[in-house]
């Protein structure tokens, strides 16, 4: 028999508090088809955030409950009734932190964001060494780009964290961001067929930033390149938005930083993506997918660009 845990005597379509003095309204509840949930209700006007983590057996989405738009964490298959638990358990932890309510959401989706990012494998202590050293990289782009075009233009841009096949979409302009260790074989790894595919009528261009780590060095650590970047954005709230979303998107959590651990830019090369350049793009044979390999920057010399990126952009877009 399967042990119901919190969820045990609440029938179809009803709920119960989780704790009598949280701070926030979370919920034990079961959908009406029996599904143990966690629900989270939203305070008025409440915004949602999106997009939201897919879990496998998992449903995350927002609904109408009882009049009151509702953050909800369902389970599919009671066979995992217990992890699914203790992950509703954390997430409601990790919200009740928060000071107000819109934070309270944002906490409770950033934790279950941080479930789908463990479950699918990234492991328990956040984003990988790579995962980090790409982030502080893009992070970099994102600080040019909003001295360039303005906090607003800039943080749109910036495509990589929903998945897109280009980190950076400007009108008529898209990079994609690689960053690799300065005393590393000089290559970068590809990872989809589509990152270097054309697009019609618009300039694609690989930027390779050099990117270093070291314990007990000087310089910021990951959560001092996220501060240094979101402080661009704290006069334009819309910007402020998107920024939060998108961060939220590539998996960092503030809890899981190692504090000691510094990052360090270092030289940066640009190369135009063009008729001739070393790369694999679409139709691939038939039953072939999910292609990932490497490219060597001295294949790419002829195609090497300038690093001033107004150059890169044109005169137009810089006076968006």
């Amino acid at each position: 028999m399967t042990i119901e845990g919190p969820w045990e005597g609440i029938d179809p379509g009803t709920a119960r508090r989780v704790d009598r003095g949280g701070r926030h309204d979370f919920f034990w509840a079961r959908m009406p088809d029996r599904s143990p949930a966690l629900i989270l209700q939203l305070s008025e006007g409440a915004e949602e955030i999106l997009p939201l983590p897919k879990l496998r057996n998992v449903g995350v989405f927002y609904r109408f409950v009882d009049g009151r738009k509702c953050y909800c964490i369902t389970l599919s298959d009671r066979a995992n009734i217990d992890l699914f638990e203790t992950l509703c358990r954390d997430v409601v932890i990790a919200a009740e932190a928060a000071v107000d309510h819109k934070a309270a959401l944002q906490r409770a989706v950033r934790r279950t964001t941080r479930w789908h990012h463990l479950l699918r494998g990234g492991g328990l202590r956040g984003l990988s060494l790579e995962e980090q050293r790409g982030l502080v990289g893009e992070l970099a782009l994102l600080r040019e780009l909003v001295a360039m075009i303005g906090a607003g233009s800039a943080v749109e841009a910036w495509r990589g964290p929903e998945e897109s096949a280009k980190d950076f979409e400007l009108p008529g302009v898209y990079f994609e961001c690689k960053a690799r260790r300065s005393a590393a074989h000089p290559k970068i790894r590809i990872s989809s067929e589509a990152q270097l595919m054309d697009i019609d009528d618009a300039r694609l261009f690989l930027r390779v930033q050099d990117v270093d780590t070291a314990l007990q060095g000087e310089g910021l650590n990951l959560s001092g390149h996220v501060a240094l970047t979101s402080r661009l954005f704290e006069d334009d709230i819309a910007a402020q938005d998107i920024w939060d979303q998108r961060l939220l998107e590539t998996g960092y959590d503030p809890e899981e930083v190692e504090a000691q651990r510094t990052w360090h830019l270092g030289a940066i090369r640009v190369f135009e993506v063009l008729e001739g350049f070393p790369r694999i793009t679409p139709p691939l044979p038939q039953g072939v997918e999910e292609l990932g390999y490497t490219i060597r920057l001295d294949a790419c010399l002829g195609f090497e660009r300038t690093t001033e990126l107004q150059e890169l952009l044109g005169e137009e877009i810089c006076r968006v």
